[in-house]
């Protein structure tokens, strides 16, 4: 699945490939480095519940300590080789095109099942032909998973029939990385937008210095289509300004006038629609924008002009997309990650929920585009290398022009996640906030505040609830971003510079640059760049509010006053099916890749799958069969003293299979508990942590029935991660 620019890789590792020691950042890993001569790859880790990043090396060998499980454990490859549909769709096509020995080229190899796909359509012509000229080159240049293909290689006796090289596809050299030109192109390279993992700039090289001309391919081709929808969910993911506006709180994150300060990327955003299906309203036939041959060299750039009319009346709050795979040159063999209202219909049929292809929204700007029923609209459809972008208008008046501020300017632009832009529009969590804030700043006269998090509705509550208050943002992921937006922002929201302040130095330094202590430590907590990671990794917040237990006063609020790992048992047999252990795939064994995948059910004594973040909501089919607990709480009133521990029994409240577990955070903010903020899997908005089981356990309400219990021991003190572990009885 690795491709020329990009790898499946968890959101906080940066990976490339180095063969100087000069490289590194740390001179104890260089010392290490000095004395090997063999493949190395330096990945950048970083540590979500400090925010400090290190460089780990990954060696070419598998020495005892050497395993890099961790680091592929959290990727889609899994769900990637369980997706059957996929898997049989490769097979079919590649026996179809491969029709004589010849060179075929695996561009991101993977665990090198298309390669050895490959060599079995290529034997079964040998044996007709009496021919021995067919050769496979796979190319991954991701370490780790060259590791893992060699094992696979070696498991399925196909060592000798593949070559294996560990570079980019735009490294290879024809005379000395490879003999010749291939004649064959198997690859899958797509993202669920199609071509942000580098498809095109792999295309091209490949056909500029690679392939021969008129290349057989697999794919052939690659379709992409878009229908304009009404959705007040998706709505609420990028306007935040009209939200605000129907708010109390005196707040305004995006005050008039000054909205090009504050938004979400221009780019599509991969969710699984199927699961708002409810709040989706139609307002477009299907349409078709682009199409991509692989059998010959893509152009850098398109765009593409075309006029929609609309099936109903509405408002145009977004763009979905998706494509459809054409396989084989013939066109009878077809893979799709259209919505399921699209499949229903089509010959190409329903996929299987998986997770490593989704859906694309686009957002349209403001409170969308209003329409009428045959009315047409405007879509501007541009592609680049990495990226499909949409512009729409009406045909026969423009959108409203937006006025902007002198201080609009591009260095000023905070962008924040779709999800993160709803919450702020949210009202009560809004009014939940402001109300604990409230609370916090009650009695105190000249209140000096930190806010330790990347929280932007902190500050600006703490200001405009006390106009004696003094703020101080430590703002760690926005850093001088915030600084100035908050600038930029504080005549509209009613207060002087002088009372806002961006820490500069860093948490450590603070003691010294302020000898007045703190009054009041706030956030929500919420780190940028924690998003898509698991829930209790913004326990970040106990870790820094510990490391500046010195700077507060002896009566000095904390809030959140204390955060609660809660749980509860899940039927979840889509998600299940997607991260389950591997056995064949497509008659290859690949069972010995289970552990090193982060497999769920049968693995080996010892071994354990992952706990995972994801947006339950979207994980297809799901049911709640317990009521929710409480595994363990954190103080955050006094700093960290130890390790955390927590046991439940779990009771159930439905009939059904248990397929894992899901924790979350609670967030209680005052001393009384009287305002709590759920993470849980009612709330659309954040990720909940999965703990997927060694095997579904059927449940009772009534009568005997399996019990299940739950560990979990947490050691802040040392970093070390959450450790969940189950008993079933």
């Amino acid at each position: 699945m690795s491709s020329l620019f990009s790898l499946l890789l968890p959101k906080t590792f940066i990976s490339f490939r180095c063969h100087s020691v000069t490289r590194l950042r740390s001179s104890d890993a260089a010392r290490t480095m000095s004395s090997q001569s063999s493949q190395r790859v330096f990945q950048l880790r970083q540590d979500p519940l400090t925010g400090n990043s290190e460089w780990i090396i990954i060696e070419d060998n598998d020495q005892p300590g050497a395993s890099t499980d961790g680091l592929l454990a959290t990727t889609s490859y899994l769900d990637m080789l369980n997706d059957s549909r996929r898997n049989r769709a490769y097979r079919l096509a590649i026996e179809k095109t491969i029709t004589e020995p010849c060179h075929v080229l695996d561009i991101g190899a993977g665990t090198g099942l298309l390669s050895m796909m490959a060599v079995r359509a290529m034997k079964g012509e040998e044996e007709e032909s009496g021919d021995s000229k067919g050769v496979v080159t796979a190319c991954e240049s991701y370490l780790p998973m060259v590791k893992l293909m060699r094992k696979v290689l070696h498991k399925n006796g196909m060592t000798k029939n593949i070559n294996l090289i560990n570079k980019r596809s735009d490294e290879l050299k024809v005379g000395s990385d490879i003999a010749s030109r291939a004649d064959v192109l198997v690859s899958e390279i797509l993202d669920s937008e199609l071509l942000g993992e580098g498809l095109i700039p792999s295309l091209q090289h490949a056909h500029d210095m690679l392939l021969v001309d008129n290349p057989k391919t697999v794919p052939y081709r690659a379709t992409t289509y878009c229908q304009l929808v009404e959705s007040t969910f998706l709505c609420n993911m990028h306007d935040l300004q009209n939200n605000e506006a129907k708010t109390s709180d005196g707040v305004r994150l995006v005050p008039p006038g000054l909205e090009s300060l504050f938004g979400i990327k221009s780019q599509q955003y991969s969710m699984h629609v199927d699961a708002i299906e409810k709040d989706i309203k139609l307002l477009s036939e299907p349409v078709k924008i682009f199409e991509f041959d692989f059998w010959k060299r893509p152009e850098s750039n398109g765009e593409l002009d075309v006029h929609i009319e609309a099936i109903t009346a509405g408002s145009v709050h977004a763009i979905i997309s998706w494509w459809v795979l054409q396989l084989d040159s013939e066109g009878t063999i077809f893979y799709s990650t259209a919505p399921r209202w699209i499949d229903s219909n089509s010959e190409i049929g329903v996929r299987d929920w998986c997770d490593h292809w989704k859906q694309c929204v686009w957002f349209t700007p403001g409170a969308g585009v209003s329409i009428s029923k045959g009315e047409k609209v405007h879509l501007h459809a541009a592609h680049t290398c990495t990226n499909i972008l949409y512009n729409l208008k009406k045909t026969k008046s423009l959108t409203h022009e937006v006025t902007h501020s002198p201080l609009s300017t591009g260095d000023l632009h905070l962008t924040l996640p779709p999800e993160r832009v709803a919450i702020y529009g949210d009202s009560i969590y809004r009014q939940s906030l402001f109300e604990a804030t409230r609370k916090a700043l009650q009695g105190k006269s000249y209140p000096q505040c930190l806010v330790i998090d990347d929280s932007l509705l902190l500050p600006l509550m703490a200001l405009h609830k006390s106009n004696r208050s003094r703020v101080l943002s430590l703002s760690p992921g926005l850093q001088d971003n915030a600084a100035r937006y908050f600038e930029a922002i504080a005549d509209s929201n009613d207060f002087s510079k002088d009372r806002f302040e961006y820490f500069r130095e860093g948490k450590a330094n603070l003691a010294k640059a302020y000898p007045s202590k703190i009054d009041l430590l706030i956030g929500e907590p919420y780190y940028s760049g924690l998003e898509s990671g698991l829930p209790w990794q913004n326990l970040r917040f106990w870790k820094d509010r510990t490391l500046l237990d010195s700077v507060l006063s002896e009566d000095a609020v904390v809030m959140p006053y204390k955060g609660v790992l809660r749980g509860c048992a899940m039927y979840l047999p889509d998600l299940w099916k997607s991260r389950c252990c591997l056995g064949n795939v497509e008659g290859f064994d690949h069972a010995l890749v289970n552990t090193t995948l982060g497999g769920c059910g049968d693995l080996p004594s010892g071994k354990d799958s992952p706990c995972l973040p994801f947006f339950i909501w979207q994980c297809g089919e799901t049911k709640k069969l317990s009521k929710e607990f409480t595994v363990m709480e954190f103080d955050f009133s006094k700093p960290i003293r130890g390790p955390c521990s927590g046991e439940v029994q779990i009771e159930f409240i439905k009939p059904g299979v248990c397929h894992g577990i899901a924790l979350w955070m609670d967030w209680v903010m005052d001393e009384e508990n009287s305002t709590v903020i759920s993470t849980g899997p009612d709330e659309k908005y954040w990720k909940q942590g999965v703990k997927l089981l060694g095997k579904p356990v059927t449940v009772r309400v009534k009568g005997p029935s399996s019990s299940i219990g739950i560990q979990a021991s947490l050691d802040l003190s040392s970093n070390s991660d959450l450790i969940i572990t189950h008993t079933i009885s």
